[in-house]
């Protein structure tokens, strides 16, 4: 089972469990002739099928395993980024629907909205602008770089 498991001429083994004195193929009695059926050839195939496709996954999984170790980086975009959609959301939220019951953020909150934001993360990481780093007056140039354009 295992030599039929890697692939290897398994169907040598399927012709000679299939051997009888019916057969197309000569077989002497008692030698090498087996009581074969015809539930043999799909046996054979099924296990084939079967066992490809199971050391398949498990080749496909030590590549995937190995990747992941040795290729992303513990500081990946992905990562990094549902950790910042949660606080953005929680932020978002807090501004918009918490305090006005709508979806929009008002122009003249933007800079309270953006220091908030900042509070999570050092001043590379964060999304926003903290106290911690930026005084009132940077934040709104920093502001009017992103370009942000209201209604």
């Amino acid at each position: 089972m295992f030599a039929l498991s890697t692939g290897e001429d398994w169907n040598l083994v399927m012709y000679d469990c299939n051997r009888t004195p019916q057969s197309p193929i000569p077989c002497v009695e008692g030698v090498n002739c087996s009581s074969g059926s015809a539930f043999n050839y799909w046996y054979f195939m099924l296990i084939v099928l079967v066992c490809s496709h199971v050391m398949l996954n498990l080749f496909i999984l030590v590549i995937i395993q190995q990747f992941d170790h040795y290729y992303l980086q513990k500081d990946e975009s992905l990562k990094q980024y549902q950790v910042y959609v949660v606080s953005f959301m929680k932020v978002w939220k807090k501004w918009t629907q918490d305090r006005y019951q709508c979806k929009k953020i008002k122009e003249n909150q933007l800079v309270n909205f953006f220091k908030e934001l900042g509070e999570f993360g050092t001043k590379d990481e964060s999304l926003g602008f903290s106290e911690e780093y930026y005084d009132s007056g940077e934040a709104k140039k920093q502001l009017l770089k992103m370009g942000i354009k209201s209604n």
